[in-house]
């Protein structure tokens, strides 16, 4: 089972590596599936997320524990998810009045994408630091203050959701996968800012 292992006496650096990498690939299919309900992204990738903290700190966990976590994640994170589809409309509208000629719609436009980009960070890394119990509205605002006070960082994670898009445009199948590797990083920029 998935996510049980936990590293063996003498193995490999290289093979603690691979096997991380694979567990981010396994982890970014139980993400897709997950997010199928359309509202429940931000629990999809809060569940993947402490999946991949539980992997490197090499605990026990597999899909059960993904989806009791999901299942948690779930009571507050669909409002998450229908707030991040409002803000998703209010792009759209802002590039079609961009589109439109309306003066002032490119710079309108442009600032609506930097936004959404920012809110997709917040969520990421608000989903990356999720624990059973805790309030997304009180994760969001720690995380939005985060993705403003460490661009560095939010930049990385701006960096992983280029290479899914990328993955997408050459094979859609491969951003599937690759959205644990957008988890993984989300909980890698945490850790790197908590322990600045």
């Amino acid at each position: 089972m998935a996510g049980t292992r936990v590293k063996a006496w003498g193995e490999s650096a290289l093979a603690e590596r691979f096997a991380v990498f694979a567990e981010c690939l396994l982890t970014g299919v139980w993400i897709a599936v997950a997010s199928l309900g359309v509202v429940t992204y931000p629990a999809a990738f809060a569940a993947g997320a402490r999946h991949l903290r539980r992997r490197t700190a090499h605990e026990g966990g597999g899909w059960r524990e993904f989806v009791a976590d999901f299942r948690t994640a779930m009571r507050g994170g669909w409002l998450a998810g229908l707030a991040g589809w409002a803000a998703v409309a209010a792009v759209w509208v802002d590039v079609q009045a961009a589109r439109a000629g309306i003066p002032g719609g490119p710079l309108v436009g442009a600032v609506g994408v930097v936004a959404l980009i920012g809110l997709v960070v917040t969520g990421l890394r608000a989903a990356a630091v999720w624990e059973p119990g805790a309030r997304w509205r009180t994760l969001l605002a720690g995380a939005g203050r985060r993705t403003v006070l460490d661009p560095a960082g939010s930049f990385l994670i701006v960096g992983g959701l280029a290479v899914v898009a990328l993955s997408a445009w050459f094979a859609a199948p491969l951003a599937i996968a690759v959205l644990g590797a957008v988890a993984a990083a989300a909980v890698a920029v945490e850790e790197r800012y908590r322990h600045r």
